[in-house]
């Protein structure tokens, strides 16, 4: 088996897992609205944290590293994808904390900018863990009922069920701790939810793809694994 090219797309998985996650956290304090016409509805206004955009990516790299490496593996970079995390809020927040120079950005602009609320960053974080590692267990839990068979099936009833856990544990905490107004958490749960289940209905396809060549390249006999 090809161990070198193996874990060289692991690697690659892992970075691009690792770099969605860590986007998120960065740009989350920005929202965005969109007005969609809906048949029967009409004219819905969609708005939403531009922190979701790279979110589900993170739940396509779970879903193929669990499928190519198994369910240890994919634990593993959601343990890296945590510290990640948590690595960067020390930056962050140190930086944020260090006088500026008379010159380049200043404090404010750079607070305005980078500086992250702690209860928003734990509220993700929380969401973050429960959502990331139910989402591999319950793809691991399909793929067993499956006997490996129906992937579309596993990759989106543990996406979708995932997906919903964290959208509603983060807004929860949001608006417990008075980031966000309580008014506002049906209308960005419906919208969160939504749109990561359209994506995760829109990236099966792409999964398939990636792990039809992928199983073509390593010569991965039907329901085998990468080592």
């Amino acid at each position: 088996m090809k161990k070198a090219q193996a874990n060289f797309l692991f690697l690659c998985l892992s970075s691009i897992f690792i770099a969605s996650l860590v986007s998120c956290n960065l740009i989350f304090q920005k929202f965005f609205q969109i007005d969609i016409w809906v048949p029967f509805v009409g004219i819905y206004t969609f708005q939403q944290s531009v922190g979701l955009l790279p979110y589900p990516i993170t739940f396509i790299v779970t879903d193929i590293i669990s499928e190519l490496y198994g369910k240890q593996k994919a634990n593993q970079v959601v343990t890296a994808g945590l510290l990640a995390s948590l690595f960067m809020l020390l930056i962050v927040t140190v930086s944020d904390k260090i006088p500026s120079a008379p010159f380049g950005v200043g404090s404010e602009v750079f607070s305005q900018v980078f500086g992250l609320s702690s209860a928003a960053v734990f509220a993700s974080m929380m969401a973050y863990l429960f959502a990331q590692y139910i989402d591999v267990r319950l793809f691991h839990f399909w793929k067993r009922l499956t006997n490996g068979k129906h992937l579309w099936l596993r990759n989106n009833a543990s996406t979708v069920f995932s997906q919903l856990v964290d959208t509603s544990v983060v807004l929860f905490l949001l608006c417990y701790f008075s980031v966000i107004e309580w008014n506002m958490f049906f209308q960005l749960l419906l919208n969160g939810f939504l749109f990561k289940v359209l994506f995760a209905a829109l990236d099966t396809p792409i999964i398939y793809i990636i792990l039809y060549y992928a199983r073509n390249y390593f010569n991965l006999k039907f329901g085998e694994e990468l080592r």
